[in-house]
């Protein structure tokens, strides 16, 4: 044990040296240009040209550190992926390295190298509505590093009318056409182009519920950490967009993909996929843009569809200790979202997430949850002279279809439920935090969360999530 804990020691101090590192190469860096490094040339003399303004290049640095701890919970009984009575505190670090670069005329390349380490409560397990966005189903001690992203992005213009796109992580500033079609393909997180929400989008610097991050329903396709090969096209017009992606699965429940033996250090030697054509995802989402009163709003339609080696409930009913691994066979899983923000004034805005999915397959990557609905508030601090902050409340119900209690009430465990028994009761979460910023992009961050019938258990909890979460850009 000394041993063990002295490792984990000088883990942690590596990683912090890490972190300042690169903040003091940022802050060097950007001194010596005098000027943000994200920053787009000057505008052209012809506002329609969009190479004269298109940025080269650029980089960006992130770091996130959430701590999370809850006291002792009741519970008549506890199994394996039950969430701990006693009350246990937990941390997640995450750093990346981004960088982008123009390849040719609409062509963009990025690259995002992760480093990450720490825990979620017991393991990122027992709460389904999981309340960290950071605590990634692989955590580690020691820091480990993961090429996360590393993807090509083509844009065709048709023409008309021009506006800007800011710089960001993932994206290079410029001129673009209104009416566009972008074709993305490599390595990259669905979630970079489908469900995104302008309110509840971020855990590094929104809500950090996984349920207020993404629906919690779409299994979306994703390794481990969140990561996968995939290709994605998307039609933009100025009021409205389509888009349709197609992504690989891994061959195994939360696993990693077959890329993750060599673009993670260290590699993980059980990573695999079959072949791209058989266990993958599929997704398409709509989205409508509209104002009210001048006030943006916007709604996007979700439906995806799943292939892969999964178990069925039904099937492990009828084996001793519902043994799932026992049922694997071709199957398909599908469902469909609908997410909705509103600004309600320059300050505030109102989003909510709906979803379900069929239910009848164990869940592969994401949540066991088969039909969920979130509404959120989100507020800036122009009311308090802090027009940086930010501050949100939201709630969110899930639940589980009757097979899927009846696996649960037999054995059954799922990704991150499995109590041994069950007296059913849909989870409810709630959500509330307050945002700092302070100067040089420094967010600071306190969050509460309280959570009914954890894994869908009338017999446990509840539970009070006490969070503090610093973050870091440029």
């Amino acid at each position: 044990m000394p041993r063990f804990a002295c490792l984990r020691s000088k883990s942690i101090q590596a990683y912090r040296l890490l972190t300042a590192l690169a903040l003091a190469m940022a802050a060097t860096m950007a001194a010596a240009q005098n000027q943000p490094v994200d920053a787009p040339s000057a505008a052209p003399a012809n506002p329609q040209s969009a190479e004269a303004q298109a940025q080269t290049w650029n980089w960006h640095i992130q770091t996130t550190i959430t701590g999370q701890g809850y006291p002792s919970l009741s519970a008549k009984y506890t199994g394996v992926n039950s969430l701990p009575t006693a009350g246990q505190a937990r941390e997640t670090v995450s750093l990346d390295f981004f960088g982008g670069y123009r390849l040719w005329r609409g062509a963009e390349f990025h690259a995002d190298l992760l480093t990450w380490q720490g825990f979620g409560l017991d393991d990122t397990l027992g709460i389904e509505d999981f309340t960290n966005g950071e605590a990634y189903k692989a955590g580690t001690r020691p820091p480990h590093e993961d090429l996360a992203r590393f993807f090509i992005r083509q844009t065709i213009g048709f023409g008309g009318k021009i506006e800007a796109v800011p710089s960001d992580q993932l994206t290079l500033a410029g001129d673009q056409p209104a009416t566009r079609l972008t074709f993305t393909f490599g390595r990259y997180s669905s979630k970079d182009i489908f469900d995104n929400n302008a309110y509840a989008n971020d855990p590094r610097k929104q809500f950090m519920n996984w349920a207020l991050v993404a629906n919690a329903t779409w299994d979306y396709p994703a390794d481990a950490l969140g990561y996968t090969t995939g290709i994605s096209v998307e039609l933009k017009r100025p009021k409205w967009a389509l888009r349709y992606g197609f992504f690989q699965l891994s061959n195994q429940q939360n696993g990693f993909t077959a890329e993750d033996q060599f673009l993670t250090w260290p590699g993980v030697p059980t990573a695999g996929d079959d072949r791209f054509f058989h266990d993958w995802g599929m997704v398409v989402e709509g989205e409508r843009r509209y104002s009210i009163g001048g006030h943006p709003g916007v709604v996007r339609p979700l439906a995806f569809v799943n292939q892969g080696e999964f178990g069925s409930y039904k099937a492990a009913l009828s084996i001793p200790g519902a043994d799932i691994s026992k049922t694997y066979a071709h199957r398909h899983s599908y469902g469909f979202g609908l997410n909705a923000e509103q600004e309600i004034t320059k300050n505030i805005g109102v989003f909510s997430r709906v979803g379900w999915n069929d239910g009848h397959n164990e869940a592969w990557v994401y949540t066991d949850i088969d039909h969920t609905g979130s509404l959120g508030i989100s507020v800036k601090g122009d009311a308090w002279r802090r027009s940086r902050d930010a501050a949100g409340l939201a709630v969110v119900m899930s639940g589980i279809t009757k097979v899927n209690q009846q696996y649960l009430m037999a054995g059954g465990t799922g990704i991150l439920d499995g109590d041994g028994n069950l007296k059913y009761g849909r989870e409810f979460a709630l959500e509330t935090y307050y945002d700092h910023t302070f100067p040089q992009q420094i967010h600071w961050t306190m969050d509460y969360q309280f959570v009914a019938n954890p894994a869908f258990n009338r017999d446990r909890g509840p539970v009070s999530v006490f969070s503090t979460r610093f973050h870091w850009e440029f």
